[in-house]
């Protein structure tokens, strides 16, 4: 599993990321050559950095100062308004966002209880289709990406798929279609903006959702996954809707339980967790979300 290694910058690599942020917003089109004159100015009558500089001169916005923090440190994310990406995917537009940093430090739990064991997979389930498990899956994947580790979302709801929605993806095949033996890896597809992030859409509605899952095919595919990514999740379908989440579960052999508060009842929960062991997966753990 790819993990980041972090040491101390030398005075010379701090001064030259410092240096490239007039660049990286003249590349940007935020600022024009005369404007980066009058900001090197002032940064250097204050002893100020370039881009509290701009700031200051009204050049750029904050945004645009995070924007070019985040590719300095190669750490992705998206400008709002400027991608066919839902907004809800709040992990890709707002990465200093309470929220997001709730999700981080879900994925540092994650990493330590369930991908330091040396595994690959993990389904995402939820109670009933409302109950946010989608949504949150999607954001999940995006903050795995931007540890820099090798993510793919699979979206394994076969009755009703969101992950194309959230993704901006137009009808195609995928997972049924993979499974059914009419298409290949290359259905997978890249997330623009994310070099770590790819998305497996649903594919094809099929009449056999559960019998489709629980064909060897499946087996061979998830294996194929777990050797080409370091981390992959899948969406599954709402607990409530059939027993297509346990045909994947199994296979993947952990999940993360998504419910919402004042939402998801007690009884359901602890029907899900039996259910889930009698079918071979551990319950990794619990997220409450409040929407």
């Amino acid at each position: 599993m790819n993990s980041p290694i972090l040491s101390p910058l030398s005075a010379d690599s701090a001064d030259a990321a410092e240096s490239s942020m007039g660049a990286l917003l003249l590349d940007a089109g935020k600022l024009t050559p005369e404007g980066a004159e009058r900001v090197l100015r002032m940064q250097k009558d204050l002893g100020i950095r370039f881009g509290e500089a701009a700031v200051r001169l009204g050049l750029v916005s904050e945004d645009d100062i995070q924007q070019a923090l985040a590719r300095q440190f190669a750490y992705p994310y998206l400008p709002k308004g400027q991608t066919h990406l839902s907004p809800r995917l709040v992990a890709a537009f707002e990465p200093f966002a309470p929220q997001v940093e709730s999700l981080r430090a879900i994925r540092s739990q994650l990493m330590l209880r369930w991908f330091a064991r040396g595994r690959r997979a993990l389904g995402v389930l939820g109670a009933d289709l409302d109950d946010g498990a989608a949504l949150f899956a999607a954001n999940l994947a995006v903050v795995f990406s931007q540890l820099g580790e090798q993510t793919i979302l699979v979206d394994a709801n076969l009755r009703t798929p969101r992950q194309h929605e959230v993704f901006g993806l137009r009808p195609r095949q995928g997972l049924s279609d993979l499974l059914a033996g009419r298409a290949g890896l290359d259905v997978v597809t890249r997330v623009p903006g994310f070099v770590d992030l790819s998305v497996l859409p649903a594919g094809t509605l099929p009449p056999n959702p559960q019998e489709l899952l629980s064909r060897d095919a499946f087996l061979s595919l998830d294996s194929s996954l777990a050797a080409g990514y370091d981390v992959v999740l899948y969406d599954l379908a709402p607990f409530g809707v059939g027993a297509d989440a346990l045909a994947v579960a199994g296979r993947a052999g952990g999940v993360l339980l998504a419910v919402r508060k004042d939402h998801t009842r007690v009884a359901q929960l602890a029907r899900m967790a039996e259910q889930l062991a009698e079918a071979g997966a551990e319950v990794v753990g619990a997220v409450v979300m409040e929407f």
